[in-house]
């Protein structure tokens, strides 16, 4: 067990964070200069017998109930007070390039308890922190170059809630603190945040809420958190993402889950076309109502479904034999560098819409909330060389291709998931043991002609009705569709 303290310390007189890790040093520090803000964090990591432990956290959103009109112009009062205070502690944070909530905090907290003083003290704080938030994302795009603005606008307001700020009554009813007092507001709890509350997850001293002007609700973001422990696998699940489809390779057995991405953009691409050259005649090109319209399109909504059930059916069956997941390692932003050379409007397009770190998101994401370890491997060549002789494959056209040594065939998408599966047994950050053997039937020599392209493709009309990739399954679901078509015949 190793545990780690790790104090904080600003102040005036060099106007910058100290790091102290000793006492010595506490003392030192205190002695030369004007003590302003203190904090304290202490941090402990358990590692016994090779196992990580992950802190997963979750965000469930709660809708109120409909709020009497005199109640809920404190709330519209309120959120006007805080985004009074982030606007101010944005445009100072972003003037001097501060980012760090102690920080700002300690230079603007007194000033903003003199503008607000009938406020709870602590929305300065949760105002410090969204600011601060706010600024280091700003910062961020600013120095890649992506904004030309001084400072960062305040457009979406939600209101950052601490544990002096708000408190759950029971699971129906929710205390929030305000310039009023405490108001007490009637929530309306669903199947899933039952489901966090009730199955180990934390319920966290923080929360965030929005206002519903048109209904008259507050939206509440409750954050829950869970310790997790990572397993150590006994293997690896290699997973290949591609524009149409994910590759999975499981105990040398491939299959590819269709998820026509392409199909779904270009459709949401035509309809979009058609109802901005419809309304751009008729109102021009700022129209209200052509923006009402495009804003009812399900396109992300889609997408997300696609990646998270895809997420989970891939979690499971690592959790069932005990494997880890392989990912392809593809930079901070693949698509950018995917279209360097592309021309196409409508192809790069697509290559973005595809989102393919979206879907590797998704699986790391679930992977984390079940204690299934992830590792990245680097994917250069993991679709051109063949994973027994380490020589090019040859494509004429089609995605499958023929070993320029051996003469076996390989489908695109399997040989890319070897290649990964074989990188992370050879030692890339691998706890795995060694390699498995290469033996597999069809062929006398390993992953022979007979199989190393074979693979199973299952459409997204059944792998979305799935909870794992058991065959058995796949033919029950398909018995039970094909009777319910002879009886309806």
């Amino acid at each position: 067990m190793e545990i780690s303290l790790t104090i904080g310390i600003y102040t005036i007189r060099e106007g910058r964070l100290f790091t102290i890790n000793t006492i010595g040093k506490v003392y030192k520090a205190l002695t030369k200069h004007i003590l302003v803000g203190c904090f304290l964090q202490a941090s402990l990591a358990l590692a016994d017998d090779g196992e990580d432990a992950l802190i997963i956290t979750r965000t469930v959103i709660v809708r109120s109930e409909r709020i009497p009109k005199k109640l809920f112009r404190f709330f519209i009062e309120l959120e006007g007070m805080y985004r009074n205070i982030v606007e101010q502690l944005v445009i100072h944070a972003a003037r001097e390039e501060i980012t760090s909530f102690i920080k700002l905090k300690a230079l603007k907290y007194r000033e903003m308890r003199n503008l607000y003083p009938h406020l709870p003290s602590h929305y300065v704080h949760t105002a410090c922190q969204d600011a601060s938030t706010r600024v280091k994302s700003f910062l961020k795009l600013k120095k890649e170059g992506s904004t030309n603005k001084e400072y960062p606008s305040v457009r979406r307001i939600s209101i950052w809630l601490d544990d002096h700020l708000w408190k759950l009554d029971g699971l129906m009813r929710i205390g929030i603190s305000t310039h009023k007092g405490w108001v007490h507001i009637d929530l309306i709890p669903h199947k899933q945040f039952y489901r966090y509350y009730n199955t180990g997850w934390r319920l966290a001293s923080e929360a965030r809420i929005k206002l519903d002007r048109k209904e008259r609700r507050l939206i509440v973001y409750l954050i829950f958190r869970k310790d997790v422990r990572l397993y150590k696998p006994s293997g690896y699940i290699a997973v290949d993402v591609n524009e149409n489809n994910v590759a999975v390779l499981i105990n040398r057995k491939a299959y590819l889950l269709e998820t026509n991405i392409e199909r779904v953009t270009l459709g949401y691409y035509y309809r979009r076309k058609r109802i901005q050259e419809k309304y751009d005649k008729i109102c021009g090109v700022k129209c209200r109502a052509k923006r009402k319209i495009l804003r009812k399109l399900r396109e992300e909504e889609r997408k997300e479904d696609t990646r998270w059930k895809i997420a989970n059916i891939i979690v499971r069956e690592a959790l069932k034999h005990g494997y880890g997941v392989v990912l392809e390692d593809l930079g901070d932003k693949p698509a950018t560098n995917m279209i360097s050379r592309i021309k196409d409007d409508q192809l790069r397009h697509r290559i973005f819409q595809a989102a393919f770190k979206g879907i590797q998101r998704a699986i790391e994401e679930k992977a984390k909330e079940h204690g299934v370890p992830v590792i990245y491997i680097n994917p250069k060549n993991t679709s051109k060389q063949c994973p027994i002789h380490r020589v090019e494959i040859r494509y004429n056209g089609s995605r499958i291709g023929v070993c320029s040594l051996g003469k076996e065939k390989w489908h695109r998408d399997v040989v890319a998931c070897y290649n990964l599966l074989f990188k992370a047994l050879g030692g890339d950050g691998s706890i795995a043991p060694s390699h498995p053997g290469l033996n597999l039937d069809g062929s006398p020599m390993p992953l022979g002609s007979t199989a190393a392209h074979d693979l199973t493709g299952i459409p997204r009309s059944l792998w979305a009705r799935l909870k794992s990739l058991d065959m058995r399954e796949h033919q029950a679901i398909l018995k039970i569709s094909r009777d319910k078509r002879r009886d309806s015949i």
